[in-house]
């Protein structure tokens, strides 16, 4: 049983399902593993039966989370009956990590209350992508221990950390999937690109995968566009992961025009032919980091989710690309200073300084080395089926 509740996760889903078919074939099995659960248009495509589509839930934000709370209640409670009725060998959560905690405690309670010897279902629990307690309340890494009996992890630190902290639970670092995604972006040298520089050069706008982000972001990056046209000639290039967003962009006031686009999927390309990249502090700014794009980072959130978020991280950077440099590679602004304003000015300074750009090209090399190499999702179904294969641990 496989649950992912954002579009990142259904995508990685659909991933390790294709790679625990393939891994399965060396195994002495007599069939490859029946997969079914929660999560999206992806993973249904990769033959998950999908039973609810959680990645119509995404929310950003405390308040939203607090706002749906009956809901998310609703659809915990489905998945827990779904789970007891179906019984898998192993339930895997994808990411969505304080849904999918609460849906293993939950199962757990459930086979904790059973009683007699033919109530012998005893699942193993996986989570794929370490919820950020390195960032945050780093207590929840006992919660972790007690609730998993395996968790994959995409970033090289992150079993080191785990390691000094909670020993006894098991931790494998996988590598990144993204790295497989833009498998031939990697095998041209660092610096090359197919597509010939633009003339006048493009800004990449980026501004998140979840209507809540959309929002917040876009008003932002079009108050930095009409900024920047009143400098130098440059073009701009809006790019949305999903049909679903773009009509909400429409009307958030983001159309096509003389030198603006607006496009849906092809980021790839996109990041090929980008001088400069505005985006939001997410995933995001990875694939920035593997196509060598100098970028401009922000994030805007609620004033309550943002209040609580100040008082518990504890990482000195909000970009992936800058935790994993320990260095602000890509200029951050974060709620107050993520002003059209700052973000025009930081996007300006990057597109007339070449020296600035060539270093972090330079630097971002280092950043996608340290990622790992091809192969995430096989080293992922490797860890998974290997599990299965093993006697169950006694718990923490």
């Amino acid at each position: 049983m496989l649950v992912a509740g954002e579009t990142s996760g259904d995508l990685l889903g659909a991933e390790l399902v294709s790679a625990l078919r393939r891994s399965s074939g060396w195994r002495a099995w007599p069939h490859e593993p029946r997969v079914f659960g929660a999560g999206g248009p992806h993973m249904r495509a990769a033959g998950v039966d999908i039973a609810l589509d959680l990645t119509r839930h995404a929310v950003v934000g405390l308040a939203e989370v607090v706002r749906r709370a009956l809901e998310f209640r609703r659809l915990l409670q489905s998945l827990v009956d779904l789970a007891c009725a179906r019984q898998p060998d192993l339930l895997v959560g994808i990411d969505f990590s304080a849904f999918n905690r609460r849906l293993v405690r939950a199962v757990r309670r459930r086979l904790a209350a059973q009683n007699g010897v033919f109530h012998n279902w005893r699942p193993r629990f996986v989570q794929y992508v370490s919820p950020q307690v390195w960032a945050s309340r780093p207590r929840r890494a006992y919660g972790l221990a007690r609730d998993y009996d395996l968790l994959l992890c995409l970033f090289p630190f992150e079993k080191e950390w785990y390691a000094r902290r909670v020993p006894k639970l098991a931790v494998e670092w996988v590598g990144h999937p993204l790295l497989d995604r833009h498998a031939a972006r990697l095998a041209r040298p660092p610096n090359s690109s197919p597509a010939a520089p633009s003339d006048p050069p493009t800004i990449l706008l980026l501004p998140g995968s979840r209507v809540g982000e959309l929002q917040a972001h876009l008003p932002i990056l079009l108050g930095a566009v009409e900024r920047l046209r009143a400098g130098p000639r440059v073009r701009f290039q809006l790019v949305l992961p999903n049909a679903d967003l773009r009509p909400l962009a429409e009307r958030l006031g983001a159309r096509d025009g003389p030198d603006f686009a607006v496009e849906v999927d092809g980021l790839s390309e996109a990041l090929d032919r980008a001088s400069v990249a505005i985006a939001s502090t997410g995933t995001v700014t990875l694939e920035c980091a593997l196509y060598g794009v100098p970028t401009v980072t922000f994030y805007k959130t609620s004033w309550t989710t943002y209040q609580f978020a100040k008082r518990l991280v504890t990482v000195a950077y909000a970009a992936m690309p800058n935790i994993l440099a320990n260095a602000p590679v890509f200029p951050e602004f974060i709620q107050h200073a993520a002003t059209p304003d700052s973000l025009a000015d930081a996007a300006r300074a990057l597109l007339t300084d070449p020296a600035r750009r060539a270093q972090i090209r330079q630097r971002l090399a280092q950043v996608v080395a340290s990622l790992g190499g091809l192969g995430a999702g096989d080293r992922a179904a490797a860890a998974i089926l290997d599990i299965l294969d093993s006697p169950p641990r006694r718990r923490p």
